[in-house]
């Protein structure tokens, strides 16, 4: 969010000397009708989306607008580079071959920002990762494990259809074990009720194992005081277990096969500031049984590095959190710039950790290059 706001900061500033400032009437009137108005119309739609009071077609509307907006931005540099050639004398080929990469640069923006506000968030993927370890126990060899991660169910109020279409594709994958890492909503307990049903359907022989991330703290909404806060997420902690998941909160469970064992260990949300810091990772490790292959639930990745790595022997990690900042290209997203473990596998040693980019989104409904994932993770036993 707070990218967002200092992504529009500077637009309004560069809007307002487009709008305002000592310009041709011919440029005048084109930012003060198109550049403004856009803005405006999305800022408000973010106030009213954040609020709860939009959705279905109109979450579109505010990803589409945001689309618009992105497009200016990019224009802007250009565009100044063209009014600085128009006010210079520059000669005309060199004007008009910077007004020409301005409308392109918009033209390409507008592709890519429509799809991913119109298709990309809604379509579902499946990654597969083959783990392979010499410590998987025999009894677990093809054990496979379905990880869904960060939800965030308010983007798909009025779009329940697509929650139905995540859990079939689960189902169809007939999992071992389903884990979710995180982020269940964004701000509100309440965006879970459409979508009880469809998540009850959820199916795994040895269960789902779930893992509280920072959103599900609510600390992204107004309350009127702490308490209705907390009393908030105690709600959203019930519902999630109404829905036949068992929520783990720095603590572990066991799955015996044979004589064999796979503990679950599950942190609560262990980030870096500003984000919280709840894991109790010595505590969830408490009375593990002597040889069992451990897998770690814990929502923010970057806990791997600060905490599992140098303080444990944990084989495998699966962690959520960063969505890949909702655009990738060939492999690459800007999220590489925040975190160095964003999305796919990692490994230092012998221990590995496993980023998905998650499914919903936050602030508005845009996906683009990485599209919504479900990951399915396949156990091997290392010859």
């Amino acid at each position: 969010m707070f990218m967002l706001v200092a992504f529009l900061a500077v637009f309004l500033l560069s809007a307002l000397v487009f709008a305002f400032g000592a310009l041709p009437a011919s440029v005048a009137w084109y930012w003060r009708l198109v550049a403004m108005v856009p803005v405006a119309a999305l800022m408000g739609s973010i106030v009213l989306l954040r609020s709860g009071m939009l959705h279905g077609a109109w979450q579109t509307l505010t990803a589409l607008l945001f689309a618009l907006v992105v497009a200016q931005v990019l224009m802007m540099p250009v565009l100044l580079f063209t009014l600085v050639g128009d006010h210079a004398g520059w000669p005309a080929g060199v004007v008009r071959s910077s007004r020409l990469v301005a409308w392109g640069i918009g033209a390409v923006t507008m592709v890519v920002m429509g799809i991913g506000s119109t298709y990309g968030w809604r379509h579902i993927t499946t990654r597969d990762f083959a783990y392979t370890d010499e410590r998987v126990p025999r009894a677990f060899e093809g054990y496979r494990i379905v990880q869904l991660s960060d939800f965030h169910l308010g983007t798909f109020r009025g779009h329940e259809a697509v929650v139905r279409e995540v859990v079939e594709r689960v189902n169809a994958l007939r999992p071992d074990l389903i884990v979710f890492t995180g982020d269940l909503v964004s701000q509100r307990a309440d965006e879970v009720l459409p979508h009880i049903a469809a998540l009850r359907g959820l199916r795994a022989r040895d269960g789902i194992y779930s893992v509280m991330g920072n959103h599900d703290y609510l600390l992204y909404h107004p309350w009127p005081t702490p308490s209705e806060r907390a009393r908030e997420v105690g709600r959203l902690q019930a519902a999630e277990r109404s829905l036949g998941w068992h929520l783990l909160l720095n603590e572990h469970a066991i799955i015996a096969r044979g004589g064999d064992t796979l503990a679950i260990v599950g942190i609560e949300n262990d980030g870096r500031p500003p984000f919280p810091q709840r894991g109790r990772l010595d505590k969830a490790c408490r009375h593990l049984p002597a040889g069992a292959f451990t897998l770690l639930l814990s929502h923010d990745p970057t806990c791997w590095r600060r905490r599992v790595v140098p303080d444990t022997d944990v084989a495998l990690t699966l962690s959520g959190h960063t969505h890949g900042m909702q655009f990738g290209l060939l492999g690459w997203s800007p999220s590489a710039w925040l975190y160095p473990e964003w999305g796919g596998a990692y490994r230092e040693g012998g221990q590995t950790l496993f980023v998905s980019t998650g499914i919903g989104a936050v602030g508005v409904p845009f996906r683009f290059g990485l599209w919504p994932e479900i990951a399915c993770i396949t156990l091997h036993r290392k010859a």
